[in-house]
C-alpha cells in the first residue's frame, strides 16, 4: 500500500458555481422561515423512517425518499403522528419522540429540551447544545464534535484507533436563511479490508473521504469540511447552496445516489406542493485524484433530476434521470453543457439533440406501505440497453442495468422496537461505467451508488433492537457475489464490468457477459453495533465484524475479526459494510 504525495484540494469554478450562486442571491429577499437538514445518520433516519411503516399510510410531511430531511419536517411529521394513540406506545417509542423533538427543539419548542442542570450555568441549557442562542432575528446552535476508540483488526499487526475531533455549527438569520457547518480533524487506523477497497486496483482513496495522507506506519490523516446555506424562495420551493451528501432511496443501499462516496459541492432546489416533490441538483465532483504538475484536480458534474408522487395513502412513485459530463472530457466533446443546468427538461433528449456522448442514466423507485407494520420498496436503474439485445438473452455488454427490492417488518411478531429489513440488489456488468473518469458514476473514484459498483447480486439483512431507550442493537448481515478484475499487477487493461472506474472499452467480449463474471468472490458481512446514549447524542459504542471474503485469486482471499470500542458525540457512527 502507497500514500499521495502532495496533492490539491479542488477549488471552486467561479464562471459556473459564481453565476448559479447568483440567481440564489437575487431571490433571498422574498425568502421565507427556513430550516437546515438534520445530517445523514441512518440510526437517526430510522428512528423517523419507522414510525411511516408503522402506521401504515404515507406521511406528508416527508417523502422519504429524499434524504436528507428538514429538521422542521421531522417536528411536524413526529406532532402529526402524536395524535395517534398506537405510534409512540412503547417506552422507547416516547424516548424516540421526545429525543427527536429536544434534538429539533429550535421548530418544536418542547420543554422537555431544557437541561435541569446546566454545565456551569451557562453551558448545556439546552440538552442538545453546548451554547445556543435564540433571537427573533437569530438563531445560533454550536457543538463539539468527538470520536475516540480503539479496537483490534486480526489482521494488522497494530490496533485500530479512530480519534475525530470538530465542531458543528447551525442556525438561521431572520428566520429566513440557514446555515450549517461542520468542521472534522481525522487520525485513523482503518480495518485492513477498508484500506484494500481500492488499492487492490491501484487507486489511493479512503472509502467515504476525498483528499487524506498517510499518517504515522499505516494510518490516514484528513480534515473534512461540510457545510450550506438554505433559505426559500416560496412557500413550497426551498434552495440550498453548498458541500455535503445526499442519499436518494427507501433501502439500505441506494442505486440511484447513495452516501457512499464523499461530499461534493452542490446547488439543491427542491419543490414540495400537493402529493409532489421535486429535486432538481448540480453537483460538482472529482474525477480523478492524481494532480498533474500540481494542478487542481480534474472536474466533472452530475445533474440530477428526481420526482416523486404519492399515489393515494400507501404507494409513493419516483422518477428519477441524471447526467455525469465534464468540460474537461476531450473524448466527449469536452465543453460544459449549460442547457444541462434546466430544472425541467429531459436530459437525455438534450444530449442526444447535442449529439453528446455524455453518461445518462434514468429509472424508477418505489414504496409500499401494503400493511401497518411492513412496507415495500426498490429501485430499477437503467444505463443503456437495446430491446432485442435485451430479449434475445445473448449477454450483450451494453445491456446495463441496476435492481433493488426490499421488505421492512416494525415491531417483528409485535415485539416493541424489533425491526427487521431484508433487501437484494443487482447490478449486471459494466453498469455505471462509461468510457472514462470523466463521465464514470464515481467521485475521487468512488461509485456514487452501491460501494461495490457493478457486476454482482447481493442479500442483505438490518435488524435493529431498541430494548430499552437509550439502548440500541444492530445487526447486519449480508452476502455478496462479484467477479473481479485481474489485480493491476497480472491484467492492468482488462475490465469484467465490476470496476466502474475502467472504460467499457476495456470489455474482454460483446456478448456471453453474466453477473459475477470474472474473478470470483464471495463477500460474506456480520457486524454488531451495541450503541448506549449516555447523554444526549452521546454515545459509547461496541463493535465486532467478522467478514470472509473467499476468491480462488489469493488476491481477494482474506478473513477478518475486528473488534472495537469508541465514545461517539454529535456524530454518527462510521460504517465500512461493504
Amino acid at each position: 500500500m502507497t500514500f499521495p504525495n502532495s496533492q490539491q484540494v479542488p477549488t471552486l469554478n467561479p464562471a459556473v458555481w459564481g453565476y448559479l450562486f447568483l440567481l440564489i442571491i437575487v431571490n433571498a429577499p422574498a425568502a421565507l422561515a427556513q430550516s437546515t437538514n438534520a445530517p445523514l445518520d441512518e440510526s437517526y433516519y430510522h428512528k423517523i423512517d419507522r414510525y411511516e411503516v408503522k402506521v401504515g399510510r404515507i406521511v406528508p410531511q416527508l417523502f422519504t425518499t429524499v434524504k436528507p430531511y428538514k429538521r422542521s419536517a421531522i417536528v411536524a411529521m413526529v406532532d402529526s403522528l402524536d395524535k395517534n394513540d398506537s405510534v409512540f406506545q412503547s417506552e422507547s417509542d416516547q424516548f424516540n419522540r421526545e429525543y427527536l423533538r429536544n434534538d429539533n427543539w429550535e421548530w418544536s419548542r418542547a420543554t422537555t429540551a431544557e437541561s435541569r442542570k446546566p454545565f456551569l450555568k451557562e453551558l448545556y441549557k439546552k440538552k442538545s447544545d453546548l451554547v445556543y442562542v435564540d433571537k427573533p432575528d437569530f438563531d445560533l446552535h454550536v457543538n463539539p464534535i468527538l470520536y475516540v476508540g480503539t479496537g483490534k483488526d486480526s489482521r494488522l499487526g497494530t490496533s485500530l484507533y479512530t480519534n475525530t475531533r470538530g465542531v458543528e455549527i447551525r442556525g438561521m438569520v431572520d428566520r429566513k436563511v440557514g446555515f450549517y457547518t461542520s468542521l472534522t480533524e481525522n487520525q485513523m487506523q482503518l480495518p485492513q479490508y477498508a484500506m484494500e477497497y481500492g488499492s487492490l486496483y491501484g487507486y489511493n482513496i479512503v472509502p467515504h473521504q476525498g483528499f487524506w495522507k498517510g499518517y504515522k506506519t499505516s494510518g490516514v490523516d484528513f480534515f473534512e469540511a461540510r457545510g450550506y446555506i438554505d433559505f426559500s424562495i416560496s412557500k413550497s420551493i426551498w434552495v440550498q447552496f453548498g458541500h455535503d451528501r445526499t442519499f436518494i432511496g427507501n433501502g439500505f443501499r441506494s442505486l440511484i445516489y447513495s452516501d457512499f462516496a464523499p461530499p461534493t459541492q452542490f446547488l439543491r432546489a427542491n419543490l414540495k406542493v400537493w402529493k409532489l416533490n421535486y429535486l432538481f441538483q448540480l453537483n460538482r465532483m472529482v474525477a480523478d485524484n492524481k494532480s498533474p504538475n500540481g494542478q487542481r484536480y480534474p472536474d466533472k458534474y452530475m445533474a440530477f433530476h428526481h420526482l416523486s408522487i404519492n399515489i393515494g395513502k400507501k404507494l409513493n412513485l419516483g422518477f428519477f434521470e441524471s447526467i455525469v459530463f465534464s468540460p474537461q472530457d476531450s473524448v466527449n466533446g469536452g465543453t460544459f453543457e449549460f442547457s444541462y443546468l434546466n430544472p425541467v427538461i429531459f436530459y437525455r433528449a438534450i444530449e442526444q439533440q447535442n449529439g453528446s456522448a455524455d453518461n445518462a442514466l434514468l429509472g424508477i423507485d418505489w414504496k409500499w406501505l401494503i400493511h401497518p407494520g411492513i412496507s415495500f420498496y426498490g429501485q430499477f436503474v437503467l444505463d443503456e440497453f437495446v430491446l432485442h439485445n435485451m430479449t434475445s438473452g445473448n449477454g450483450w455488454w451494453g445491456n446495463k442495468y441496476a435492481l433493488q427490492g426490499g421488505i421492512k417488518y416494525i415491531d417483528v411478531a409485535g415485539i416493541p422496537n424489533l425491526d427487521l429489513q431484508v433487501e437484494g440488489n443487482v447490478v449486471r456488468p459494466y453498469t455505471f461505467s462509461h468510457k472514462n473518469l470523466f463521465t464514470s458514476y464515481t467521485n475521487f473514484l468512488q461509485p456514487v451508488g452501491h460501494p461495490m459498483g457493478a457486476n454482482f447480486y447481493e442479500v442483505a439483512a438490518v435488524g435493529r433492537y431498541q430494548p430499552i431507550p437509550r439502548l440500541t442493537v444492530t445487526l447486519k448481515s449480508s452476502y455478496l457475489r462479484t467477479g473481479r478484475d485481474a489485480v493491476p499487477a497480472t491484467n492492468p487493461v482488462v475490465s469484467w464490468g465490476q470496476d466502474i472506474n475502467k472504460s467499457y472499452d476495456l470489455r474482454l467480449q460483446d456478448y456471453n457477459n453474466k453477473i459475477a463474471q470474472g474473478a470470483d468472490n464471495t463477500i460474506i458481512y456480520n457486524d454488531l453495533l451495541v450503541s448506549y446514549m449516555l447523554r444526549h447524542n452521546f454515545f459509547i459504542d461496541f463493535r465486532q465484524t467478522f467478514r470472509n471474503s473467499s476468491s480462488p485469486s489469493a488476491a481477494f482471499n482474506n478473513n477478518s475479526s475486528i473488534s472495537f470500542l469508541a465514545i461517539r458525540w454529535n456524530l454518527a457512527a462510521r460504517n465500512y459494510d461493504f
